[in-house]
């Protein structure tokens, strides 16, 4: 968490796309697809009144939504102060709200959104606190949860830049199945890499059934 508040954060903020149409470019030359068309994939029929993306960094994804699929009532929550306020900028007078807040304690009550989100967040959290950020996501969510994170199979960890302990892979919609018997998978993809297809990411989609749970615990 020290790492992504700071200044290693500030540089990842600042080497990454802060549009739209950057982020499009970025998709199609590593997977062949915008990230647009991948939202649309998975948004398109949903009824949501509300999202939430937890590390939203500045808001792009939430951009996308906003101005491509026309969803409201968007918010974010991201680590790093200044992602958040680069943030107010880009989404100026947009219906998209954009706080300082860890994933580890979301500042929000149970069931606050229909959907709560990650987009390349889930991998750099360690398998330490990885339940609890699940936890916290489930919780908040009143309906869906929708994850876009790199996938492997098994639980690793990936060196980041010549770091350690900052990014790991896993199959992590199958860990949110493992850990949530409410939970079922509506809709998932992966996407291999153009330059190595044995390098895929992961999108998926959840919904939440509360009467999975209480038969669960019948």
């Amino acid at each position: 968490m020290e790492n992504w508040a700071g200044e290693f954060g500030k540089d990842y903020t600042d080497r990454n796309p802060i549009t739209i149409e950057q982020l499009n470019a970025l998709y199609v030359q590593n997977l062949g697809i915008t990230r647009d068309k991948i939202n649309e994939l998975f948004f398109k029929d949903l009824q949501v009144g509300s999202v939430l993306e937890v590390g939203s960094n500045v808001g792009v994804q939430l951009i996308s939504l906003h101005d491509k699929l026309g969803l409201r009532n968007l918010y974010g929550v991201e680590i790093q102060n200044y992602a958040v306020d680069k943030s107010k900028e880009l989404t100026k007078g947009k219906d998209i709200h954009n706080i300082t807040g860890s994933a580890l304690n979301l500042p929000f009550k149970d069931k606050s959104f229909d959907l709560v989100m990650t987009n390349g967040v889930l991998i750099h959290i360690s398998p330490e606190d990885i339940n609890k950020v699940m936890e916290e996501i489930h919780r908040c969510a009143k309906k869906y949860i929708f994850g876009y994170e790199y996938f492997a199979e098994d639980y690793m960890g990936v060196d980041y830049r010549g770091n350690k302990n900052l990014l790991w892979k896993t199959n992590f919609a199958k860990l949110f199945l493992d850990n949530f018997p409410d939970l079922s998978l509506v809709k998932e993809d992966k996407y291999p890499y153009l330059s190595d297809s044995s390098l895929k990411d992961q999108a998926f989609l959840l919904v939440k059934d509360e009467n999975t749970l209480r038969k669960t615990n019948n």
